[in-house]
């Protein structure tokens, strides 16, 4: 199902969002204390904003605002409050997120439009291959979201593949909600316990908090590395605790759509100004209809490329581009910038490293150094050479690298409060 306004001419969304934008600016005036203050201080009234170009008079919001002032973003009394969430915590501290039952329905309302985007339907059985508590967002809204489709719902959560392959075989889902390098893990289980992974009915696979995608949409290594011995098709998902919005792939795979309904978003350079699409910018959002803590030009702090041409599918809305990486996580590495997913998908085109932790510190020069720890199973002396080259290769640099156990990597990476392994510790002053 694509909603009416997601078809409508780029003028009409353009003019629908700025009717929205006025109820939100009405809605912080009366609520948020944090919007408030900040208006005052600079002077702006809350009338003032009419259009989307006019959101450049407004200073932007950052991580480190939510975290230094979060009580101050909330718009609601606490009764109104029906659940709370975190955030991940990977730019910083997290920050906790109150939603209102409004704000869970839209929620729903929002993975109902992303799942259906990516081909979803109630004919489907999804089996959740992540987490629904410990603060998650994602977990719920995916849960409340395939109810709303009308979908079966398995709720496996991540890890114990042998449960996962159990499932498979006895309520046959037709789609998996999961992070993409967990499914390289399936197949290699698959291959080793004498199964086919294609005799599975899985047709697709949403694939969460990892890119599978190059910037110009081809699948990268490790998304080949998943379609070359599964034949499924794999959907692109990006998102946020602090948007409550995702943008979905459809079955043309470039890029993910936005939803016009529930997300104001803009690509901002290092100035806070709009780029041209063709150059990437800081996604940076303004949430629609949230009553718990809307937020009003918030810096995600990811880098992506927007698209503004029609899809065939029949959207008429921006898609965004892959996240090449997150601006706190840049690396200048000897005259080199660097984003670690340039790393990983080095890393994930070598056969022999089954898994690795990325660490970046301050070095005596005060300049970025890498280590790249790899876990291997066998500990040939060629392998540091072996992974050098293929940096070099690609990148025209090679970090230092130190190759370790697959176990070892999985201890270090393994940290209590986290919700997936870490695979990058920034260590710099």
């Amino acid at each position: 199902m694509i909603p009416d306004i997601e078809k409508r001419s780029k003028e009409e969304i353009k003019a629908y969002q700025e009717s929205r934008l006025t109820g939100l600016l009405s809605y912080l005036a009366g609520h948020s204390k944090y919007y408030s203050e900040k208006f005052r201080k600079n002077n702006i009234e809350f009338g003032s904003i009419r259009t989307l170009e006019d959101l450049t008079k407004i200073p932007v919001t950052t991580k480190e605002d939510l975290q230094r002032r979060t009580k101050d973003f909330i718009c609601v009394e606490p009764q109104k409050i029906i659940d709370y969430n975190t955030t991940s915590g990977t730019l910083g501290e997290p920050v906790t997120f109150v939603l209102t039952e409004n704000d869970l329905e839209r929620l729903a309302y929002n993975e109902y439009l992303s799942l259906s985007c990516s081909d979803g339907s109630a004919e489907d059985i999804y089996q959740m291959m992540v987490t629904i508590d410990r603060r998650f967002m994602a977990g719920i809204a995916y849960f409340l979201g395939l109810r709303k489709l009308g979908a079966g719902v398995v709720r496996v959560g991540p890890g114990n593949t042998e449960l996962q392959f159990d499932t498979f075989s006895r309520i046959r889902p037709t789609a998996l909600i999961t992070v993409p390098s967990y499914l390289v893990k399936l197949i290699e289980f698959a291959e080793k316990n004498g199964l086919d992974i294609n005799e599975t009915t899985v047709k697709k696979a949403v694939c969460i908090g990892e890119p599978i995608r190059n910037n110009d949409f081809s699948l990268n290594t490790l998304g080949k590395r998943i379609t070359d011995k599964w034949n499924i098709s794999l959907y692109s998902t990006y998102a946020s605790t602090e948007m409550g919005a995702a943008f979905n792939d459809c079955i043309h795979g470039l890029g993910g759509h936005h939803h016009p309904e529930l997300i104001i978003v803009e690509f901002l350079d290092d100035h806070n100004m709009p780029v041209c699409e063709n150059e990437s910018g800081e996604v940076t959002i303004t949430t629609l209809g949230v009553e718990g803590m809307p937020l009003l030009r918030f810096k995600t702090g990811d880098i992506c490329y927007h698209h503004a041409e029609p899809c065939a599918c029949g959207r008429n809305t921006l898609r965004i581009g892959p996240v090449i990486g997150r601006k706190k996580q840049m690396l200048k590495y000897k005259g080199t910038t660097l984003f670690p997913p340039a790393i990983y998908d080095i890393l994930n085109e070598i056969d022999f490293v089954e898994n690795y932790l990325i660490e970046v510190y301050t070095g005596d020069l005060g300049t970025d150094e890498i280590l790249v720890k790899t876990g291997c199973r066998k500990q040939d002396e060629q392998y540091e050479k072996i992974i050098k080259d293929h940096f070099r290769a690609k990148l025209r640099v090679a970090p230092d690298v130190k190759i370790m156990t697959p176990e070892e990597i999985i201890a270090l990476s393994s940290q209590e409060m986290s919700r997936k392994p870490v695979i990058f510790i920034d260590a710099r002053k």
